[in-house]
């Protein structure tokens, strides 16, 4: 979501975004490189998400899977793995993290929105890792970057563990770019020259992370048989392609957004849920088949903003994104998982862009998502990533648990 409107260069400034892992006695800061503004940190903490009950299918003792250190985040095929494992994300968006956590007296904000993603299971978070303007910016002005302090943010060291951000398995991506734009070049060449470009440079700082491009995921010129599945005949003269952009050499898994209001209409409706399935759908069936690489949903949701807006509308389309990513990964498939955008703390209404989900009071969209963590962390411990759900393993106290029960 373009949160900040301003219209340079591509489609906004470049910026820097961490995606950040919560898992057992860990705690991570994940990088990933955006297009609004240049590098994007998703980030995040949960202070031990395997220790709660999986609501009718297992109970995890504390410390069951601390018997391997925690690796880097690899993609194996059309899926992410870490030790071996499959890893499917249940995330969330917070770009004002690091404008929070520099002030002392909304710091602790930063502390509640980690402590309430994870006592409802949330394993990664998404975030801003830059500065514009003034006091060591990255962009210093309008399309002109420092790169100096793009190098800072890669090596900077973790003051917590004293690990490099290039070395910290934390880290789980860089995005290079949020949402890119070029209405000027409708061909896309100029977005994917610089595209090629970028990826190739950060891998030579920073080969060992994944990186990803942030596209909105509309089809272009290369594809005219799948624009169909674009929102509008605008979305394919913007300059990206979804497709052609992903195949660049360097880029190891893709990423899409959903907007069905901002993209189709203000007035919510049914059709706005037919449209998250179709979208999902060809998507995930495009990185599995073209790309062969897992696809994130890096940002989803609905708009209080919206006319005939209501919170069980916005439950069912939270639902329909959740639901299509369980059917894909019960197939082995290429849905790596989704992040929605946004979470907030109490507190924070100025800050509120409509899409705000704050949990302390929505408590049934709360439990959608801790439904969908349950699901999620069944899939990414139970099973080996060669056996692609095939197998049914066995619970310590010798019960089974059938994908179909997911």
């Amino acid at each position: 979501m373009d949160t900040l409107g301003k219209k340079f260069g591509f489609k906004g400034i470049f910026w820097v975004a961490i995606l950040v892992f919560f898992t057992i006695n860990l705690s991570y800061n994940v990088l990933v490189i955006n297009g609004d503004e240049i590098m994007e940190p998703v980030v995040g903490k949960l202070d031990n998400p395997l220790a709660y009950s999986i609501t009718n299918h297992w109970i995890y003792e504390e410390g069951e899977m601390e018997d391997e250190a925690w690796t880097m985040v690899q993609t194996m095929g059309n899926q992410f793995v870490v030790n071996g494992q499959p890893f499917y994300v249940n995330g969330f968006n917070t770009y004002w993290l690091m404008e929070f956590a520099v002030d002392q007296s909304t710091r602790g904000k930063v502390n509640e929105v980690f402590q309430q993603a994870s006592s409802i299971g949330l394993t990664v978070c998404r975030t801003w890792a830059f500065n514009d303007g003034q006091g060591q910016a990255l962009q210093k002005s309008p399309s002109v970057y420092d790169e100096e302090v793009f190098k800072t943010v890669l090596n900077r060291v973790n003051t917590l563990t004293n690990i490099t951000y290039k070395d910290d398995p934390t880290i789980f991506a860089w995005e290079l770019m949020n949402e890119p734009r070029c209405d000027a070049d409708p061909s896309g060449n100029k977005i994917q020259a610089w595209i090629e470009e970028m990826a190739v440079y950060a891998k030579s700082i920073d080969p060992k992370h994944l990186l990803e491009i942030g596209l909105e995921g509309f089809y272009g010129p290369s594809t005219p048989n799948r624009v169909r599945y674009n929102p509008s005949k605008y979305a394919q003269l913007i300059g990206t392609d979804f497709i052609r952009n992903h195949q660049v050499l360097g880029v190891d898994f893709a990423s899409a957004h959903i907007y069905a209001d901002a993209w189709i209409s203000r007035t919510i409706s049914d059709s706005h849920i037919s449209f998250v399935k179709s979208w999902m759908l060809a998507h995930i069936e495009d990185a599995e088949n073209a790309l062969n690489m897992p696809v994130v949903f890096g940002e989803f949701g609905v708009s209080a903003k919206d006319r005939g807006y209501n919170s069980s509308f916005r439950d069912s389309f939270i639902g329909a994104v959740y639901d299509t990513l369980i059917n894909s990964a019960k197939k082995g498939g290429s849905g790596g998982g989704s992040l929605l955008w946004q979470l907030f703390p109490e507190g924070t209404d100025s800050m509120d862009d409509g899409y705000a989900i704050v949990l302390s009071k929505s408590p049934s969209t709360s439990n959608i998502i801790s439904l969908q963590s349950t699901r999620i962390e069944t899939f990414n411990s139970l099973c080996s990533w060669k056996c692609h759900w095939a197998c049914k393993k066995k619970h310590p106290s010798e019960t089974v648990l059938f994908h179909d029960e997911l």
